[in-house]
């Protein structure tokens, strides 16, 4: 397992567990929490975490962005323009080209609006970026994407905060089987069996954010979900039986007594 590595645009990681900034009650928590994830790779809203007021808390102050990827993302963005601005400030601002691409629909749902979502990677993919999509778990879009030169495939779970974890675990897995580019889960979880459920469905990883920072106990949530890809990736790779329908005794049915 040492040599099992999440590999995205060429960069390896250790952890298949990439993790939000946002919701948690403050910066400190935020760090500690990450940190007993074990994940190394978080996601930066740009337009709502403070990066460069030096009269308010800095994220890098807690984050070292050195010792972990900043992965800028364009959370809270409803249509393509807002998103390209956002993505290109942040290349501004740290230089950073792996970034992750959303754009929603509405407010209410918060499903990504997936015209503007192609459009947008398509556009920052000939800038340079190297995209990581949220979409939602339509198959045929997400082989769109990939033709359009996206880095990573994040097929939502269900509605992002909602908890209800990975609500079709078919159409995940169609998307798993048609693409080479790394399918992490983005969107939905609630408890770390549904990190597990993903890993196993063969997914590449999962992002999490609202599980961990509202758990009662995030900390806790933390290592939880840091186990639980794990065990799934270990459980994916192990090769699961074959599903029958009738029972298939364990002792041998030769030689009894």
């Amino acid at each position: 397992m040492t040599q099992d590595k999440l590999v995205i645009s060429k960069k390896k990681f250790k952890s298949r567990l990439i993790v939000g900034t946002g919701k948690y009650r403050n910066m400190s928590e935020c760090a500690k929490a990450i940190k007993i994830s074990g994940a190394e790779i978080v996601t930066v809203a740009v337009r709502r975490v403070n990066i460069t007021d030096k009269k308010k808390p800095l994220l890098m102050d807690f984050i070292d962005p050195k010792k972990i990827t900043y992965l800028p993302n364009t959370a809270g963005c409803f249509n393509s323009q807002e998103a390209l601005r956002t993505l290109r400030l942040a290349r501004e601002i740290g230089g950073w080209k792996l970034v992750k691409l959303e754009v929603l629909g509405d407010k209410k749902n918060l499903f990504p609006e997936m015209i503007e979502t192609l459009n947008s990677t398509e556009i920052l993919t000939k800038e340079g970026f190297e995209v990581m999509v949220y979409c939602n778990d339509d198959p045929l879009m997400a082989k769109r994407l990939e033709n359009a030169g996206a880095a990573a495939i994040m097929p939502l779970a269900a509605p992002i905060g909602s908890g209800l974890g990975i609500l079709n675990k078919v159409n995940i897995e169609i998307i798993r089987k048609q693409t080479k580019l790394p399918v992490i889960i983005d969107a939905g979880l609630g408890q770390a069996s549904d990190a597990t459920i993903a890993m196993e469905l063969g997914c590449d990883g999962v992002l999490v954010n609202t599980a961990i920072a509202k758990a009662k106990k995030p900390f806790v949530m933390a290592e939880a979900f840091k186990n639980a890809v794990i065990a799934g990736r270990q459980s994916y790779l192990s090769g699961r039986i074959e599903k029958k329908l009738m029972g298939n005794p364990s002792s041998p049915k030769k030689g009894i007594i």
